[in-house]
């Protein structure tokens, strides 16, 4: 007969193994060189974005535009420039967070957005003309020399949280931890 005492330290352990899996992912953001870890974006923030890229395209996106929003995590930056009708893709590094994202997706109508699980620096941004990024202040230099290495003249980039270091707005939206700035990449 199996004793209980160890049918206990089979449950911990195979408890404790499966609380570290969940948490890994969440967790490992904080030992890379640039910490960017998962805060989910307010309801005002979103809606900053979403005026923000209602003034980037005045009237309707126009024909041929692709979206990038770089640390996508839940995805409702994505979906928005899906339902604004922008091809949209979302570059994530959390597996749980794709994940969520991709089943989230599946509810829209198409076009669907899409998820990647990449690292937004080793992610070509020169496919695509509008660029959302949640970044921290750590990672904003060197996110712009590579905005500024990889995408077209005339591109849009929202900031949020934090601005670029050198690039100057084109509009703020916003205020404190809400405020979105809209820049157009220098040719």
């Amino acid at each position: 007969m199996l004793d209980l005492g160890y049918l206990l330290v089979g449950l911990t352990g195979g408890a404790a193994v499966a609380v570290t899996a969940a948490c890994v992912p969440f967790v490992t953001p904080a030992l890379r060189r640039v910490c960017l870890p998962y805060v989910p974006a307010t309801s005002q923030q979103v809606e900053n974005v979403r005026e923000a890229l209602r003034r980037a395209w005045p009237h309707k996106p126009p024909c041929g535009r692709r979206l990038v929003d770089l640390g996508s995590g839940d995805g409702r930056v994505v979906e928005l420039g899906s339902r604004l009708g922008i091809p949209s893709v979302g570059v994530e590094l959390n597996p749980w967070l794709v994940a969520y994202s991709k089943v989230r997706a599946l509810r829209m109508a198409p076009p669907r957005p899409q998820y990647l699980r990449t690292d937004l620096f080793k992610f070509s941004l020169a496919p695509f003309s509008d660029v959302v990024i949640f970044g921290v202040e750590q990672m904003m230099e060197e996110l712009e020399a590579k905005m500024q290495r990889e995408l077209d003249g005339g591109a849009r980039v929202v900031a949020c949280r934090f601005p670029l270091p050198t690039w100057t707005p084109v509009a703020v939206f916003g205020n404190g931890v809400d405020t979105v700035w809209l820049y157009e990449a220098p040719s």
